[in-house]
């Protein structure tokens, strides 16, 4: 009896080392642990992706779920011209544009001035991995996290998706164009003005605290005065 959970974890431990190409065969052919594999695999980047576009945690896992389903029931349509990753998160992009376009009427930023540069649109350089080892260190990394997710939600749609693509996904430029479907000089222009944004916006939220920067009050500005006398005193002994 035992033997059958063994042996289905030892199969789903193969798939998950086997490359995209050997699984999509297999999921075509509704091997479930291909499919986990395949899901498991491409969850973080799709989950980027449509919370990128929606701004909603829970949504954003429905959205992937929904190009996760769409995708599967039409493996038949995915030819192997491009990398099963790029074609999943199309689907997943089209399917959070899509809900996008149902809720509201999109800004056309695809005419943006291509001459306007303003300076300030450097890379902002992101934390690669913050491990917490203890939990003060959790803290900040939670601190900072959600720091960079509100600048992140601040920015407009379409700047949105290209800084997760560029920044976030390490995409090129052509990919990030292609999969948004505009030009390649567009897409530099919304990473630019992107990350100078996100600048603003994290500067913006930082700045209230720097006042609280070091604090000395309360004991610590009580105990220092009652120091000073002390050392008075003792001088004029």
């Amino acid at each position: 009896m035992t033997a059958i959970p063994v042996l289905a974890a030892r199969h789903r431990q193969q798939m998950s080392i086997l490359s995209d190409a050997d699984l999509v065969p297999l999921a075509k052919m509704g091997d479930e642990p291909a499919i986990r594999a395949i899901v498991q695999r491409h969850n973080q980047r799709l989950f980027r992706t449509a919370r990128a576009i929606i701004r909603n945690d829970a949504e954003a896992e429905d959205v992937v779920q929904a190009a996760y389903i769409k995708a599967i029931t039409n493996l038949a349509a995915f030819r192997g011209e491009a990398q099963l990753s790029t074609w999943l998160t199309r689907i997943a992009l089209n399917e959070a544009l899509g809900r996008v376009r149902h809720r509201k009427n999109t800004t056309g930023l695809e005419e943006i001035d291509m001459q306007t540069r303003s300076p300030g649109g450097e890379i902002l350089q992101l934390p690669s991995c913050l491990w917490a080892t203890d939990p003060e260190t959790e803290l900040a990394r939670s601190q900072a996290r959600h720091l960079l997710e509100n600048a992140v939600d601040d920015l407009p749609d379409d700047f949105r998706a290209v800084w997760v693509l560029r920044d976030v996904e390490g995409m090129s430029t052509d990919e990030t164009a292609s999969y948004l479907g505009i030009r390649p000089e567009t897409a530099k222009t919304r990473l630019h003005r992107a990350r100078k944004m996100m600048r603003q916006s994290i500067e913006k939220q930082l700045s209230g605290a720097f006042s609280a920067l070091f604090p000395f009050d309360g004991a610590r500005c009580a105990f220092m005065a009652d120091r000073v006398i002390a050392a008075l005193r003792n001088e004029a002994s």
